[in-house]
């Protein structure tokens, strides 16, 4: 008998699939505000080639030409799912070149400056900067803020936040040398691959360096027999329970296949992540372009600093340190001896390729940008474009995106009636949408915008900050205030996630820093909105109030909020000759009570 030495067995699995048979979105916001006042899908398959086809950064994709929106507020309705903000010009882009016209041409634009750069440009990679800022991470969140303020990629940033929260690295567990840097490099792969090949995103997390110290693949040693040491589970297990295939079986909708007893069934057993976990054996930074500088330090003494190169290059395999014994998981076996690169192919190939990978993916990606609460049909139009983009590539991200974005579900008008469409905009995004909308600079060029974690003072949220792996609030969440009785409650299976990081704190901290930074801005004004356009409409509350309810909400303020805003902005007589500060006081108001709104606040 001979000897199978092919590095990949497949072994069959057997399975019986099944498939498993409130409170407006507005309504939880509205509590939230007056509290403040007071494995699917079947067997895995793995193969030794794969169908994905690596791409470019700007590239041309051939979407299917569709209607262009009729008015003003749908183009800003879909602007605020597919981008960062919805300003004049967007809208009129958007209604002449229509829905897939202006992705196309959002996919083919270049990403601009990348975070990485921009550190550079602005000093914070120079190790003899008086500022230290190898130690440092508030570079970090001026290069975050930068590059969502000022993107000329709209809809690739915005793809790249959302898979942030996916496939998680904090800002605030890195605790090494140039950690901004490391981040930056982490936001710049998100960026790259927003639009191209999610296997291909996938090995560039998996071998970043942030990842590496995130998750512990960095270092992370083969099994020693002489003194018990095992090999880290730690990358194995979140891989697939967070950046693939999840923890249930699911079918191609998303819903979870049942057992015989209408119970959900586990992807992967303990077993699976023990025997994946030898595969990220041997990874560890690549130092081979360091360069050591010596930093006295104060007190006395030395400290000799690398450059920035070992946290921008991807982490190497050092081959005496991976594991050499067979590797057995999601029915997969990777044999013994197989060299470490080819048996890391394998098992990213394995979960790429899972049936579970593309209705997991494409449902967070949906409750990102549109809603909360797709319905099965819609994840599964999706996932069907990521299994194939009309062309045989699986994976393919630009037509994953453009078909989140595309959907009828996500298109039509039953949603803005629909009690539980829609998502709570995420506070991070809010003000994004602030800088963006009134054109907010930095004059100097600094974007000092700081961390805005903190509920208390704050938002309660900032970018590539999320407390843990498992992001600022998990896709399942159901706010426990939401059990009925009294009638407050979602329907049953229905989620709100983002009201995860919702109470009284995060309420009260979000309208405190808005009232503030609405006028005065960041960084001693240095980052600080003009208004121009809004002030030529001062002495018109009910204009006023319109352009933002537009620009702001997609129109979607009800009649009855518009009233009650135009009316308390009148309640202070502003005339041609009053001062310019009275002036921008009611712009500002303005602006903050739209922001306040409920129906801002819930994204329909």
């Amino acid at each position: 008998m001979e000897t199978d030495t092919s590095p990949i067995t497949q072994q069959p699995r057997a399975s019986t699939p099944q498939r498993s048979a409130g409170m407006s979105m507005a309504g939880l916001s509205a509590v939230a505000l007056a509290a403040c006042g007071g494995g699917e899908g079947g067997s895995s398959t793995a193969a030794t080639t794969t169908s994905y086809t690596p791409v470019d950064a700007g590239r041309s994709v051939a979407l299917a030409n569709t209607a262009a929106p009729v008015n003003d507020a749908q183009a800003a309705r879909f602007l605020l799912q597919a981008g960062l903000s919805a300003s004049t010009a967007e809208i009129a882009s958007v209604r002449s070149l229509g829905y897939a016209g202006w992705m196309k041409a959002e996919i083919a634009k270049p990403s601009g400056i990348s975070g990485w750069d921009w550190l550079d440009s602005q000093g914070y990679g120079n190790v003899l900067n008086p500022g230290n800022f190898y130690d440092s991470e508030s570079p970090g969140d001026h290069m975050i803020w930068s590059q969502l303020a000022t993107a000329t990629d709209p809809m690739r940033k915005r793809a790249a936040l959302a898979l942030s929260e996916v496939m998680v690295v904090s800002l605030s567990a890195l605790d090494f040398s140039w950690r901004s840097h490391a981040i930056a490099r982490y936001w710049d792969i998100l960026v790259q691959h927003a639009f191209g090949n999610f296997r291909d995103l996938l090995e560039a997390i998996t071998l970043n360096t942030a990842m590496g110290y995130y998750l512990n693949t960095k270092g992370n040693l083969k099994e020693n027999v002489s003194t018990g040491r095992l090999p880290d589970e730690n990358y194995a297990r979140e891989v697939m329970q967070l950046f693939t295939i999840g923890l249930y079986k699911l079918n191609p909708d998303g819903t979870q296949q049942l057992d015989g007893n209408g119970k959900p069934q586990e992807t992967y057993t303990p077993s699976d992540v023990a025997n994946l976990a030898r595969v990220f054996t041997g990874y560890d930074v690549d130092r081979s372009q360091n360069v050591d500088t010596v930093i006295p330090q104060t007190g006395g003494g030395t400290r000799n600093v690398p450059n920035t190169s070992y946290v921008r290059l991807p982490m190497k395999l050092t081959a005496s340190n991976h594991s050499t014994l067979a590797a057995t998981f999601l029915n997969v076996t990777i044999q013994a001896n197989t060299p470490g690169a080819q048996a890391l192919k394998i098992a990213l190939d394995t979960l790429f390729n899972h049936q579970n990978t593309a209705p997991f993916i494409c449902k967070q990606l949906i409750q990102r940008l549109v809603t909360s609460n797709p319905t099965p049909a819609y994840v599964a139009r999706v996932a069907a474009f990521f299994a194939n983009n009309g062309a045989g590539v699986r994976g393919d991200m630009a037509y994953v995106f453009a078909a989140i974005l595309n959907d009828d579900e996500a298109r039509n008008a039953t949603g803005l009636t629909a009690p539980e469409f829609g998502k709570l905009r995420e506070p991070m995004l809010r003000l994004v949408q602030w800088l963006r909308t009134f054109n907010v600079t930095s004059t100097a060029g600094t974007w000092k915008i700081w961390n805005t974690s903190n509920a208390a003072d704050s938002l309660g949220q900032s970018p590539l900050r999320a407390p843990s792996v498992f992001n600022f609030f998990r896709p399942g969440y159901v706010p426990p205030s939401t059990v009925a009785p009294p009638a407050t409650g979602l329907s049953a299976g229905k989620v709100a996630p983002e009201f995860q990081i919702v109470n009284e704190s995060s309420v009260g901290g979000y309208l405190n820093l808005m009232m503030n930074v609405i006028d005065t801005g960041f960084n001693s004004g240095d980052i600080k909105a003009a208004y121009t356009t809004e002030l030529t409409l001062v002495l018109d509350p009910t204009a006023l109030v319109q352009r933002l309810n537009l620009l702001m909400a997609a129109g979607q303020l009800s009649a009855g909020t518009v009233s009650t805003i135009v009316t308390a902005l009148s309640g202070v007589n502003v005339t041609a000759s009053s001062s310019a500060a009275i002036k921008r006081n009611r712009v500002c108001a303005a602006v903050l009570m739209v922001m306040a709104s409920v129906e801002y606040l819930v994204q329909k």
